[in-house]
């Protein structure tokens, strides 16, 4: 065996260790809160309130598994709140005027990937950060939403799509199913096909994945427009779920999903996150946001703390990388 190759073994015997020790610690912080919680609020573990939380974060779930596709480049797209918005709106005007479900979810979802395509033009063509990119895309859109809606909400959608949100098949809300379908495609996405594997690597190292003959500027926009698309179809699940579509809809929720993100396990350098992790890192962040209901703890006190666990997560993500 060469030696060229056995580094390359090494380095993916490597990986793999680190993510599987790094998702267990996660699922362990996950399950040492929920323990805590039972002790201190006892309703916790009623069924309903178990089903309401998973329910409740699935629209992160779903955000977040697209955004850290851009954080495996080593990029961000905070820019998914307002896409999240925009989705919600479109769906519902596309409705309001006659159109059927099915083809107003798949529009909204196709702007949403409209948006995640321009995101990664900008980047690619014009060599934007990806933070100033999306920054400017996240104020175009917010103010597209109240251009369409003209600062209304809006509502008259039909009440067959009520069943995104609110409906439940077999006991469990039919946003759990979409989580759980949208986790299952992306890890064979990410891990099993050819091109999720170029994303690994374009993510540790850009320029080798270049030279070695893989167009990593269309690998980008690919990233960008999958965020996109999760995050639109994330805003279909809340607009269900709410019974209206509000132009406001998605503020500061990219911080949510990023944090999702990045408490996964994910790193902000790029290369290294786990769907499973993203999925557990959304966990996290709905239990703890249930936890403060259940024990009465006041609304800004909610937004002040998990301020403070985003500033944590992303300590721990640069003492990882500090660590490899």
């Amino acid at each position: 065996m060469s030696n060229q190759h056995k580094n390359r073994t090494d380095l993916s015997l490597w990986y793999k260790n680190s993510s599987a020790a790094s998702t267990l610690t996660i699922l362990l912080i996950l399950i040492l809160m929920s323990a805590a919680l039972s002790i201190a609020a006892p309703a916790f573990l009623r069924t309903n309130n178990l089903l309401n939380t998973a329910r409740n974060f699935s629209a992160i779930a779903v955000a977040g598994i697209g955004v850290s596709t851009v954080i495996l480049t080593g990029n961000i797209d905070i820019s998914i709140g307002s896409i999240y918005g925009l989705a919600g709106v479109t769906v519902a005007l596309l409705m309001k005027s006659g159109m059927a479900v099915v083809p107003a979810v798949l529009i909204g979802m196709a702007v949403g990937g409209l948006c995640g395509m321009v995101n990664g033009m900008l980047v690619v063509f014009f060599r934007l950060p990806s933070y100033i990119a999306t920054l400017g895309m996240m104020q175009i859109v917010r103010g597209i939403c109240y251009i369409l809606t003209k600062g209304y909400p809006v509502s008259g959608m039909a009440d067959s799509f009520k069943w995104i949100g609110q409906e439940q098949m077999l006991g469990i809300p039919v946003p759990i199913y979409f989580m759980v379908l949208f986790a299952v495609v992306f890890a064979i996405f990410r891990n099993r096909t050819t091109t999720g594997r170029r994303i690994f690597a374009m993510g540790g190292n850009e320029e080798a994945t270049r030279i070695s003959g893989v167009n990593t500027q269309r690998l980008k926009i690919l990233c960008f427009v999958l965020a996109g698309v999760c995050a639109a179809f994330a805003g279909v699940i809340n607009a269900s779920k709410v019974g209206v579509a509000q132009p406001t809809a998605g503020n500061g929720f990219e911080m949510d999903a990023i944090a999702s993100v990045v408490i996964g396990g994910s790193s902000m350098a790029g290369g290294v996150g786990t769907v499973v992790g993203t999925l557990i890192g959304s966990a996290i962040i709905g239990v703890l946001r249930n936890a403060l209901v259940l024990l009465s703890v006041d609304s800004y006190w909610q937004t002040l703390v998990m301020g403070v666990v985003i500033i944590f997560a992303v300590t721990i993500d640069q003492l990882r990388k500090a660590r490899r």
